[in-house]
């Protein structure tokens, strides 16, 4: 049965969830939430018009300061609706609860086929270390756009690597479980034009035992994304950019690439995903809670 959605927030993450939808046979309808004018969908203003709408499906897109103002909205207001709130989930730690809807949190590189594949190949292994290092050029982000003017460089509005990138403490957790923090340092520290952090240093520890060390900063000027997991027979390196992995089990050494990947298809298969219930590989409401945890205590180090 076809379904209406909306999308709270036309940025450049709110564009790229409206044209995906748009293009998808489950959604019949789809509006959005926004000050601009002009756009090529049904577009409200107000977020008190959403009632007429009385979509199926929502997305929050906004800015991150304006998530939980908005979710709450939407719990107090609607029932049985499922939502998905645009990673990070919030700008800090909120306790709120959710009984009325579905929610669940934006973290769509647990999509990539390469983290899908260390999921699968790392379930029945013991692990020992988990290196993983997120460096590129905030400058360079948005071609045409000053950076300094984006909500990556202003604290206030949720910018900042630890929630910007907080990308590799989802899945780092999905992969292994709940982290501990050890050892934290985050902070500014390059001569960008920014008040938000631009680096991050953790070493922690999961419940198994499985030592893990994340790399985060806004001021590499080659883009690196890489994973490195070391365990009972098995070494992994996977490179998110180059899209391969070399997995070397037992003494044996495969290597995979992903050349077809474009970037919308993660999003693409996590709103599908989404719709259909289907929802192994989704970041669930807890979830998403447990990495603002995560984000809180590494926080409360002073750097």
């Amino acid at each position: 049965m076809p379904l209406s959605a909306l999308i709270i927030g036309y940025g450049s993450i709110g564009k790229r969830h409206a044209e995906i939808l748009s293009e998808m046979d489950e959604i019949s309808h789809l509006s959005v939430l926004s000050s601009h004018f002009d756009l090529p969908y049904e577009t409200i203003s107000s977020i008190e018009d959403i009632s007429s709408l009385n979509p199926d499906y929502m997305v929050i897109a906004s800015p991150t300061n304006q998530h939980y103002t908005q979710l709450k909205f939407l719990e107090d207001n609607f029932k049985r609706r499922k939502i998905l709130v645009e990673k990070p989930f919030f700008d800090s730690f909120v306790d709120l609860k959710v009984t009325h809807n579905e929610v669940y949190v934006g973290y769509n590189l647990r999509f990539h086929p390469m983290i899908d594949k260390i999921k699968k190949i790392c379930i029945d292994r013991r692990l020992w270390n988990i290196h993983v290092f997120c460096g590129s050029y905030l400058p360079d982000w948005r071609p045409g756009m000053d950076y300094r003017e984006t909500s990556s460089a202003k604290r206030d509005s949720g910018g900042g690597v630890l929630l910007d990138l907080s990308h590799e403490l989802d899945y780092v957790q999905w992969l292994a479980g709940p982290l501990e923090v050890e050892h934290a340092v985050n902070k500014k520290v390059s001569d960008l034009d920014i008040d938000s952090d631009d680096l991050l240093l953790l070493s922690g520890r999961t419940q198994d035992g499985v030592h893990v060390h994340i790399g985060l900063n806004y001021f590499t000027r080659k883009p690196i994304r890489k994973i490195i997991i070391d365990g009972e027979g098995i070494s992994i390196e996977g490179d998110l950019i180059a899209n391969t992995l070399s997995v070397t089990e037992d003494g044996e050494t495969s290597d995979y690439s992903f050349p077809d990947l474009e970037r919308n298809d993660t999003y693409r298969a996590q709103h599908q995903a989404v719709l259909e219930s289907d929802l192994k590989n989704v970041c669930t409401f807890t979830e998403g809670l447990n990495t603002m945890r995560l984000i809180e205590n590494i926080r409360s180090w002073h750097n």
